[in-house]
């Protein structure tokens, strides 16, 4: 269940930062609207990730790391953002980097982390 918040929140910061692109400055009711949702999603579905007893850490790390690189592809792909061979290296160290969290943090992330408060003891 944890795995699903945090790809959930994922998404959520992800749809809100591309939405950004369209608001045209927060001029833009529709794109701006889903900024806000996005965002205050994002954050909501952070907090039940971490109240499953995933550290801040750790949960924030995997979120933004993640987020950013999903960010930076899709941009891309829908706003024909250029990457270089440098950032799309930046990307796989970050990935890697995510993945080395991960590991590390497995049992958290499988649910048996219990509370925060235990998870920090």
């Amino acid at each position: 269940m944890v795995w699903v918040l945090l790809v959930a929140a994922i998404a959520a910061e992800v749809v809100g930062t591309l939405a950004t692109g369209l608001s045209d400055g927060f001029t833009r009711p529709l794109p701006t609207g889903v900024v806000v949702v996005g965002v205050v999603g994002a954050y909501f579905l952070l907090s039940l990730v971490t109240a499953r007893g995933v550290a801040i850490g750790v949960a924030y790390a995997i979120w933004s790391g993640l987020g950013v690189t999903a960010v930076a592809v899709l941009g891309a792909v829908i706003f024909d953002d250029t990457l270089t061979w440098g950032q799309v290296a930046g990307m796989v160290l970050v990935v890697g980097g995510v993945a080395a969290l991960e590991m590390g943090t497995a049992p958290e992330l499988a649910g048996e982390g219990g509370t925060a408060s235990e998870a920090h003891r």
